[in-house]
């Protein structure tokens, strides 16, 4: 899974075949296939660890929102998430990456897996949105506008990150995001 995901992150999944996978990891062709049935299948896999934590994230969130009753405890509850994405993003950076640079392809071949968690984590947002919304914990006029523009910057922050273009600190641009989300709300 290395190998893939080196060559995944330097040229884009579309740009690398099964043949420079196993070529760079030094093995036989057929042995790719008794782990993979595909490109599509190892791209899951290196994905796996990210999607399955991001999942339980946003499941500890939901419960969250429902035990909040106030604004204070919305914040605490979404610092949790930040804090846990973060964390799964500073265990899994290339991973991450890899995510973040081909989540915007059509969903077609390998990109089925990535374009599919993609989909889920963006309704995910926006049923945690709705969730706050409903339980009268934020008041935006629409839960997916919100719940997308948030997403968006968490990706391009993220992103920014892992390239080193940006020197700020995780638990900060988590800090600097919630604030901003919700100052935006409470206005």
């Amino acid at each position: 899974m290395k190998a893939g995901l080196s060559l995944f992150l330097e040229r884009g999944i579309s740009q690398v075949t099964i043949d420079d996978i196993t070529r760079q990891a030094g093995m036989a062709k057929g042995n790719f296939y008794r782990y993979f049935d595909g490109k599509k299948e190892l791209v899951d896999a290196i994905l796996q660890p990210i999607a399955s934590n991001t999942r339980q994230a946003m499941r500890q969130c939901a419960i969250g929102i429902g035990k909040s009753s106030d604004r204070t405890s919305l914040e605490q509850t979404y610092g949790l998430l930040a804090l846990s994405i973060a964390t799964t993003a500073l265990n899994h950076l290339g991973e991450v990456q890899l995510y973040l640079q081909e989540h915007r392809a059509p969903p077609v071949g390998a990109h089925v897996g990535v374009r599919g968690l993609a989909d889920e984590l963006n309704e995910g947002a926006i049923k945690l949105t709705r969730l706050a919304t409903d339980h009268g914990l934020l008041q935006v006029d629409d839960p997916r506008v919100s719940a997308l523009a948030v997403v968006g910057a968490v990706e391009q922050l993220t992103l920014t990150f892992l390239r080193k273009d940006i020197d700020v600190p995780p638990d900060q641009i988590a800090r600097i995001v919630i604030n901003m989300v919700l100052e935006g709300i409470r206005r």
